[in-house]
């Protein structure tokens, strides 16, 4: 009899864990989605010279082909979380993986621009679906209270998607060419689009208040809770804050940061990458740290004004101060990384002010407000080195001074010295949701609030 006892107890010891571990396996894979679209994102940055002789471009072109992501990535947060709600993750994050890697195969097998353009809008459709669909599946399969930590920890391997494009991507178009190293870059989409299909689920059997929300979620009560959440005033103030604290990410780091390093800088092309690539490591080791701290200290307005403030300095030295060696930028780099990963707290702000149910849509709303840095900056910025371009090229591009890009750039320590500004107007959440509690504005304080009264 003892035997069998200890049988049946180490029997079910293997099956619990595999219980407990499933939830995160579903997570990870979505967050896995989220790091691949994102290699995709940046991968221009690293093809700046072979894209612009290859169709003949400006600066300011350049950045409009680069931003054809956002122009499809960006509207789509509209809809995105609403369809995210109604429908669940699986089939919609399936078919987005399949869109990005169509996108990048008519990328790679491109020779005019406009299928090129529209190669990097597919692969913007289908990234859309990404972040927030990792975010929902978070919120169907793991505890609430691990929401700030856990959406550092899924932008953590965005950042770390983005540093190995960074580097992986300069070596492979370097030996292979920049048009092999994305048709790689498809195969690996399909790859995913199987397996999200065969490992992702939709609904939480012990998640019950998800299960009961999906079930009276309608296309009426989904658009309700946006238009709702639109009327917030917080959250355009979180919308404002996530967009200022990321687009040096949007607009620097992910495009123009290794030609500035190249060009202003005089650092090689595959040190330059490495350099840049230090603002997705600190973005890495920052997303799942700041969750974590702002989670246990129960405060989200203090960790974004002093992430915005110091992030800004940190930009501000690399871009102003002359003379800076390569390994000095990198740790510069590192540390503006670190602290611009405040970021993350936006979402978990928008998840905390609105109601529980429309989680999907209220994130992607936030994202959309965080997206339209990259939808007028990228461009914008080439427009500005175009304008300031003093006629010299090298190898069939043009070159830009570092007075050039520190005029079209000194809008990244302004966007996030506004980030700060726009904090203190923020009310504390203390990481509760506020939709079940109220703020008491004379003592900034969170007090429960009789679920009879709702």
């Amino acid at each position: 009899m003892i035997s069998e006892s200890s049988a049946t107890i180490t029997d079910e010891k293997p099956t619990r864990s595999r219980i407990a571990l499933y939830p995160w396996i579903i997570v990870a894979l979505g967050a896995v989605f989220y790091c691949y679209e994102y290699f995709l994102r940046i991968s221009p940055s690293v093809m700046y010279p072979s894209l612009v002789r290859a169709y003949h471009l400006q600066a300011a072109s350049f950045g409009n082909l680069s931003a054809f992501y956002y122009y499809a990535y960006t509207p789509m947060q509209f809809f995105v979380g609403v369809l995210m709600d109604r429908y669940g993750p699986r089939q919609l994050l399936t078919f987005a993986a399949f869109a990005c890697a169509l996108g990048a195969y008519l990328f790679a097998t491109s020779h005019i621009l406009v299928v090129a353009e529209i190669g990097r809008f597919l692969i913007g459709f289908g990234s859309a679906f990404a972040f927030v669909g990792a975010l929902k599946l978070a919120t169907i399969w793991l505890p609430p209270e691990r929401f700030g930590f856990v959406s550092g920890s899924i932008l953590m391997l965005g950042m770390l998607g983005a540093m190995a494009g960074d580097i992986s991507l300069t070596v492979l178009v370097q030996s292979e060419g920049w048009r092999m190293t994305t048709f790689i870059s498809a195969g690996i989409g399909i790859v995913l689009v199987v397996s999200i299909w065969l490992t992702i689920r939709d609904e939480n059997p012990d998640n019950r208040e998800q299960r009961a929300a999906k079930s009276t979620a309608t296309f009426k009560l989904l658009f309700a809770g946006l238009f709702k959440a639109i009327r917030n005033p917080q959250m355009w103030i979180i919308g404002a804050i996530g967009c200022f604290t990321y687009l040096p990410l949007s607009a620097f780091a992910e495009l123009w940061g290794v030609p500035f390093l190249e060009q202003a800088h005089h650092i090689s092309p595959d040190k330059a990458s490495i350099v840049n690539g230090m603002v997705f490591l600190g973005w890495a080791v920052g997303g799942p740290l700041v969750g974590f701290l702002s989670d246990f200290i129960q405060r989200r307005r203090l960790p974004i004004l002093i992430g915005s403030i110091l992030s800004a300095v940190f930009i501000a030295i690399v871009l102003f101060v002359p003379g800076l060696s390569p390994v000095l930028i990198g740790t510069l780099f590192f540390f503006f990384g670190l602290f611009n990963s405040v970021q993350v707290l936006s979402f978990a702000l928008a998840h905390e002010v609105n109601d529980h149910r429309i989680a999907g849509t209220v994130i992607a709303l936030t994202n959309m407000f965080v997206m339209i840095g990259g939808v007028f900056f990228q461009p914008l910025i080439g427009m500005l080195l175009d304008d300031a371009w003093s006629g010299h090229m090298a190898h069939g591009a043009k070159v830009f001074t570092n007075g050039n890009y520190q005029m079209a750039l000194v809008i990244l320590p302004i966007s996030l010295l506004l980030s700060a500004v726009l904090a203190f107007f923020l009310k504390e959440t203390y990481c509760k949701h506020t939709s079940d509690c109220k703020i008491d504005e004379e003592h900034d304080a969170c007090s429960k609030v009789n679920s009879i009264t709702h």
